[in-house]
């Protein structure tokens, strides 16, 4: 596969025989997603989305993880304002408008008319499972964890994980996960239909992806992006409908005393003490 957009910091993009594959490259620990991913990800799938060439994306994550989702340090600039002690209106409306444009990105994966498989290998945290959870076919190699990690930081879950994954992995399991914050495990994840299928370790789910993604790439094109258009089209509408939502929600309400002290014990490497407050 051949190198394009070498502009690009956060992600890597290579096509072959009508597959493309995206990497994400960090470049933060774990491939967490900072400034430059939030920004790069609606570009690379509008791209990919208008290419006649590419008919399907693997979607995966360099070294030995996919993400630990959000680069809490590296976002905390779009969060001071929601930080202090009196954010009013002016705060909140910035903050609205972040929510919505990290929405947006993830909901690009989902708006591509090309399939997209993702292959999942070590930890997909937060926004790891937002992103899958957009993806249409997700993969596992045996070493994965999941996490629905938000509540742990005093976060309603904003961008698609609570919207998407009740018709993926139905409502029971997304509650436990969801106000529970725990990891769960590859043969979990497969039980609970969150992964069609897991594989040996890392380069056997990357395989079975691009398999997977060249099967797809192999039927008619038109056909194949109408059956996902209609496939996607109630999803999408009610999905649209809960992510504005959340994000008046959290734009409202996420300014907390449990929220400065779980980025506080974040920053500090200990356990949060939340209040309530």
């Amino acid at each position: 596969m051949a190198d394009t957009a070498p502009e690009l910091v956060s992600l890597r993009v290579e096509r072959k025989d009508h597959v493309a594959e995206v990497t994400l490259l960090g470049p933060s620990k774990g491939n967490a997603m900072g400034p430059d991913f939030w920004r790069e990800l609606p570009q690379v799938f509008a791209e990919l989305d208008a290419d006649p060439d590419t008919r399907a994306i693997v979607l995966t994550g360099s070294g030995k993880n996919f993400s630990y989702g959000l680069d809490l340090p590296a976002m905390m600039g779009d969060w001071a304002g929601m930080l202090g002690g009196d954010s009013l209106a002016g705060p909140r409306t910035e903050f609205l408008g972040t929510i919505r444009r990290l929405q947006a990105a993830v909901s690009s994966i989902a708006q591509c008319r090309k399939p997209v498989v993702a292959a999942v290998s070590g930890w997909c945290i937060g926004g790891g499972v937002d992103v899958i959870a957009a993806c249409d076919i997700r993969l596992a190699s045996a070493d994965a964890k999941f996490s629905v990690r938000e509540v742990k930081v005093a976060i309603v879950a904003d961008l698609g994980s609570l919207q998407r994954l009740a018709g993926i992995i139905g409502e029971g399991h997304l509650r436990e996960l969801a106000l529970t914050g725990k990891d769960i495990d590859a043969a979990r994840a497969e039980k609970i239909g969150l992964v069609n299928d897991v594989h040996a370790d890392q380069d056997a789910v990357l395989a079975a992806a691009r398999e997977l993604a060249a099967e797809i790439a192999a039927n008619p094109p038109l056909v194949v992006q109408g059956t996902k258009d209609v496939l996607g089209h109630e999803r999408e509408a009610r999905v649209a409908d809960g992510l504005r939502y959340v994000a008046a929600w959290n734009s409202a309400f996420l300014p907390s005393k449990d929220l400065g002290e779980a980025v506080a014990a974040f920053l500090e490497r200990r356990p949060p003490k939340f209040s309530g407050a």
